[in-house]
């Protein structure tokens, strides 16, 4: 029997003084300068705080947000319904994190894994969904090369979390950025670019093919002539 889907079987209103993890998020990608960007977020919560206020504060970050709570996701479907314009650039879906599929992901810039090791059991186990680290690292391999991963020091889980980041930043390349108040930040290399020759060197290629070719032209000048040989027949008679 792979059993039911571990879902959490209640919702999260927005708690500035005890979570204030989204609220921290928005204030990150705001002092950042963080625009036209592509967001994943790990719970979304019943106040959808960060996919509302992404889609309203004309940064123009979409948001695409995961709930594993049945009445979180109703309660997006009740804001699609009366707010159509809001999920215009913010997505959730219902669902259990460690089944994410990376094939229905788009690359991304930002990621958040606020809740890291909250709700992972032996019930996710059942049906052969991903470890905490596994959900990490296939996040991290999405991230656009300079993306960022934002973890909350403040998670009742972070402990949990802390071996799992720490073997993250074993098996990939990941930048330790300043905190940002209760976040965590790590930031993907950027892209190397290409090798360009300099002008100088592209100089003395050119020149070193010209000296080749003359040379090759002078060879075939002073090449000795082989004499033409006469056709046999009598000597011509004087």
């Amino acid at each position: 029997m792979d059993g039911t889907l571990h879902i959490y079987d209640d919702t999260w209103e927005l708690h500035e003084d005890g979570c204030p993890c989204d609220l921290h998020f928005l204030d990150f990608l705001a002092d950042r300068g963080i625009a036209n960007a592509t967001i994943f977020h790990m719970g979304t919560g019943a106040h959808h705080v960060v996919g509302q206020r992404s889609a309203e504060n004309g940064s123009g970050n979409a948001v695409l947000g995961i709930t594993a709570s049945p009445g979180e996701y109703e309660r997006y479907v009740k804001l699609a319904i009366e707010r159509p314009r809001i999920v215009g650039s913010y997505k959730a879906f219902f669902g259990d994190i460690y089944q994410l599929d990376a094939r229905l992901l788009p690359p991304l810039d930002v990621a958040t894994l606020f809740h890291l090791c909250e709700f992972r059991t032996e019930r996710n186990d059942a049906y052969g969904a991903m470890t905490d680290l596994a959900v990490a690292r296939l996040l991290w391999d999405k991230l656009k090369p300079g993306g960022r991963m934002l973890f909350y020091r403040k998670s009742m889980s972070y402990d949990k979390a802390i071996p799992n980041i720490a073997e993250l930043r074993q098996q990939r390349d990941m930048i330790p950025e300043p905190d940002f108040k209760t976040l965590q930040v790590f930031r993907k290399p950027a892209a190397k670019a290409a090798k360009r020759r300099t002008p100088a060197k592209t100089k003395a290629k050119a020149e070193t093919k010209t000296k080749t070719k003359a040379e090759t032209k002078t060879k075939a000048k002073t090449r000795p002539r082989v004499a033409a040989r006469k056709p046999a027949g009598r000597e011509r008679r004087r």
